[in-house]
């Protein structure tokens, strides 16, 4: 049973209860109810308290400040006589440097004095282990501060469990947040707040979405990503700006279509009048002798599924397709009318990129384009590492319109709101306020990142030049609630804006080299592995799109996959994102290697010259369309067909080829099939003999006959002499 001490107290915990039954599962998403539940540290004290509301967001001129939240038994004992006392700090946080510092304070050090006017504010008669029940009060205004600046505040509970209690413990539990004071007369501080989506984006062998139940779990109501962009969608009208992935939208849309494999189906429409056939020999003499496998079907090489995989199963298909397509239904309703910031496709390691392969950001940065699919929402091209920290040789490779945001930490102790550097305007994010609030409760709680944000905001807003604040939300950030954190945005001193807005403010100069990028963030950079699998397994894709002859985007699908080879999350899993390669590329391979070339075993040419055939095979259920040409050595000439040699699906040709030779023996020739851009496919290679005898050798067997005639004819007169005589 919930005993409230005064009437007054009564009736606000039922005013406010009631408000809190009717929001639910928003405010107290299950997702704080289970942190509550965790099992007790050594270190942590009996009682677990949450602050899950708090109104007004800060100190206001006049009216109480409310504070409810949760509290939870930790302990193996049963707890009694809890009471709840606000606290709050005496003296005033007034630099950016002392919030960080005391964000960072152990969760049992004195920050505030606790106000026990007029007695305990909330009291709960008793709870069990592992048991958690609601409170709420009113902290009276004269009761708080007066000065302005950032204040500690936040709960204290103290209880009984019949033990002798710890003279040294300040409460039995607690809960601690930020709360500013600012004069409603202070000009207001410009915020731009930036939601970003950002996924590791990885593929199965057959090119379908891999994960796909860690996809839908994400996509789904209370998931990671539905959350950010629930949290970004509840901002109403208020503006925001979005930091976009284009391969994630592109990766949920492929699921919300039933994650479908890698398709080499035809997606050129077929000429009327085309020939089904292989094409014959240009030459006119060869042998058409296209056929289909003996047993009538294809060898599978061309089919969508069998690449040994096992499949996922379909009720998880099925609800990953659900929740992408919800999820992209909302992501598009808070895009809307939004700053949208396109990052480069794939989440390109951009600093990485400079060193490895410069050329990388251009061709994902036009991937990108200027609109973001499937909307059409017009986007800003955009740079922004999930850390925040950027290369001076990164820097270099963006253009002058790209929006470039970068954390203050790599700006020293004194960091621009705007930097301007080799011609470029760098936006400088807040670290401190994207960290949340203090312990002991969850730093990124959203009643915590809310009273952090307010505060930085706060200590601008006082200070003798005001600064614009941005905030980039960490991309791993999961909010529970978005309930009333928007609303505790609208303050007469907080004015939110875009990232583009800020950009235009006045800006420092900062030199390239005075920005700060370590070794370590070096030593995390993609590396060139993963640079040389994603050439390789966009190059396999170009090959399989030019061989076959009706399908022109098979190649584009694959140079998408690849680029999210070289994102950020490869610095997190980089054996992952090169297995994904692998097995992508040997996908791939397996399908070229079902187009062949088979030479004969051996040519022999009675003369200087000859013809022979080789045989073309396509194992693909879809045509192709091939090139031949032949290597030789020096003296041996083979000549193939200049124009392309299409062949139908499941279908094989022979070609009449010429040889000729210079002179006698063995001479080695190699013919290669090659895609219409002359890339390699499959190759045979073929010994030719040639039997041409030299002119030498017919000179002497033309002396020899002509010397047995006349010896023959010499003989003849003699003997014919001798009989007359």
């Amino acid at each position: 049973m919930l005993r409230p001490v005064s009437l007054l107290s009564a009736l606000a915990a039922a005013i406010l209860g009631t408000t809190l039954v009717a929001i639910g599962s928003v405010a107290f998403a299950p997702g704080l109810a289970g942190a509550a539940h965790a099992p007790k540290r050594a270190d942590a004290e009996p009682l677990a308290v949450t602050i899950e509301r708090l109104t007004p967001s800060a100190i206001p001129r006049r009216g109480p400040v409310r504070v409810s939240g949760r509290v939870t038994n930790l302990d193996e004992q049963t707890w009694s006589t809890i009471n709840l006392y606000p606290f709050a700090s005496e003296a005033p946080i007034t630099t950016d440097a002392e919030l960080a510092a005391q964000a960072a304070a152990p969760a049992d050090t004195p920050v505030g004095e606790r106000i026990t006017d007029p007695g305990p504010y909330f009291v709960i008669d008793e709870l069990a282990p592992g048991e958690s029940k609601q409170y709420s009060f009113s902290v009276p205004r004269r009761l708080l501060p007066r000065v302005p600046g950032v204040y500690w505040f936040g709960v204290h509970a103290l209880g009984q469990t019949g033990a002798e209690r710890d003279p040294a413990a300040v409460a039995d539990g607690r809960a601690r947040t930020f709360l500013p004071l600012v004069p409603a007369s202070q000009e207001p501080v410009d915020t731009a707040l930036v939601v970003p989506v950002r996924h590791a984006v990885r593929h199965d062998a057959d090119g379908s979405v891999s994960d796909v139940e860690r996809w839908g779990e994400t996509l789904a109501l209370g998931g990671q990503l539905r959350s950010l962009v629930d949290f970004g969608v509840a901002a109403g009208d208020r503006p925001l700006s979005w930091l976009v992935d284009p391969a994630v939208v592109a990766a949920a849309g492929h699921l919300a279509a039933g994650n479908p494999a890698r398709s080499i189906e035809p997606t050129i429409d077929e000429e009327p009048d085309a020939d089904a056939s292989g094409s014959p020999s240009p030459s006119g003499s060869a042998s058409a002798d296209e056929e289909p496998d003996s047993d009538g079907t294809s060898d599978g090489a061309g089919d969508e599924e069998g690449d040994g995989e096992p499949a996922e199963s379909d009720e998880a298909t099925a609800a990953a397709a659900a929740a992408a397509a919800e999820w992209l239904r909302r992501l598009e309703t808070g895009v809307t009318g939004s700053e949208v910031l396109g990052l480069p496709y794939g989440d390109l390691d951009v600093s990485a990129a400079a060193q490895q392969q410069p050329t990388a950001y251009a061709e994902a940065r036009e991937r990108t384009g200027t609109q973001l699919a499937p909307w059409g929402t017009p986007l800003t091209p955009a740079v922004a590492a999930p850390n925040g920290y950027l290369s001076s040789a990164g820097l270099a490779l963006t253009q002058p319109d790209t929006r470039i945001l970068m954390t203050d930490r790599a700006f020293g102790a004194d960091p621009p709101a705007v930097a301007h550097t080799d011609a470029r305007t760098v936006v400088v994010s807040s670290f401190g306020a994207a960290s949340g609030g203090p312990g002991p409760e969850d730093r990124r709680s959203p009643i915590a990142m809310r009273q952090r944000l307010v505060s930085e905001a706060a200590l601008r807003a006082l200070a003798p030049e005001s600064r614009p604040l941005v905030v980039v939300f960490p991309d791993t950030w999961a909010p529970s609630s978005s309930s009333g954190f928007f609303e505790g945005l609208d303050l007469p001193w907080l004015h939110l804006t875009s990232v583009g807005a800020v950009a235009q403010q006045p800006s420092r100069e900062v030199a390239a080299d005075d920005i700060r990028y370590s070794a370590r963030q070096r030593r995390a950079e993609v590396s060139a592995v993963d640079f040389a699998a994603s050439d390789e397994l966009i190059s396999a894709g170009d090959t399989l799109q030019n061989l076959l002859t009706r399908n022109d985007q098979v190649g584009g699908v694959v140079r998408g996959e690849a680029y999210s080879l070289r994102g950020y999350a490869a610095r997190r899993a980089p054996l992952r994102t090169r297995a994904s390669a692998f097995r992508s590329r040997g996908w791939i391979e397996e399908r070229l290697g079902a187009v062949e070339v088979d030479a004969p075993r051996a040519v022999i040419l009675s003369s200087g010259s000859g013809r022979f055939t080789a045989t073309l095979t396509n194992g693909l259920d879809q045509p192709v369309t091939v090139r031949l040409r032949a290597v030789t050595d020096p003296q041996l000439r083979v000549s193939v067909p200049d124009e392309p040699i299409e062949l139908a699906a499941d279908a094989r040709t022979t070609v009449l080829l010429n040889a000729s030779s210079d002179g006698a023996g063995v001479r080695s020739a190699n013919l290669v099939l090659t895609d219409t851009e002359g890339t390699t496919i499959d190759s045979d290679p073929v010994p030719i003999r040639s039997n041409r005898v030299s002119n030498v050798i017919w000179l002497i067997l033309g002396t020899g006959v002509a010397l047995l005639f006349a010896t023959i004819v010499l003989r003849l007169v003699r003997r014919v002499r001798a009989a007359r005589s």
